[in-house]
């Protein structure tokens, strides 16, 4: 791993902890103040995921979150930067409440990356551990070099803590 590599992949400013584990895999944890419950229906419910998916600070939207969280179920989701979109879909491969959520991302045209999402509560705060598996070395290091590993998963992870204040799942942070 190249050391550009290797400082984006740092812990983040805050409690956001992105790590490079392999040539293809890819792990971010993060602590969020609620429980597994809520934060489980921030991922699986459309108009709470919206909420929250973006980083504000990219100036994209989300025009369009279809989700259909069941195991053969799929989602799809519509960005908008500028004037260019983008879409991103997959199908869900395992669902278990409050727990787990394995789904595929489909639109690389190359075989499928796998993101894993395991929520383990303890003591009213819910453990978040995000597992990607990228179909490729490229395909991870070119994540990478996007920046969608980067600062804005930290921010991602703020404004899902903002939406769990709004939701009474947690005091202010």
């Amino acid at each position: 791993m190249d050391a550009r590599s290797e400082s984006e992949l740092a812990p983040m400013k805050k409690r956001t902890m992105v790590e490079r584990k392999s040539d293809r895999e890819l792990v971010v944890t993060r602590t969020v103040n609620g429980p597994a419950r809520i934060v489980f229906e921030a991922w699986t419910k459309p108009e709470l995921f919206r909420q929250w998916w973006v980083p504000k600070s990219l100036g994209m939207s989300l025009l369009s979150c279809e989700m259909d969280v069941r195991v053969g179920g799929g989602y799809r989701l519509v960005f908008a930067h500028g004037d260019s979109q983008s879409a991103f879909f997959g199908t869900y491969v395992e669902v278990t409440p409050h727990s787990r959520l394995v789904w595929t991302n489909e639109e690389g045209g190359e075989s499928a990356q796998v993101t894993t999402v395991t929520f383990e509560e303890k003591g009213g705060k819910t453990l978040l551990v995000m597992h990607d598996l990228y179909p490729s070395k490229e395909a991870l290091d070119e994540a990478i070099a996007s920046g969608s590993t980067g600062d804005g998963t930290d921010e991602t992870f703020d404004q899902l803590e903002e939406l769990l204040v709004t939701l009474g799942a947690a005091p202010p942070v």
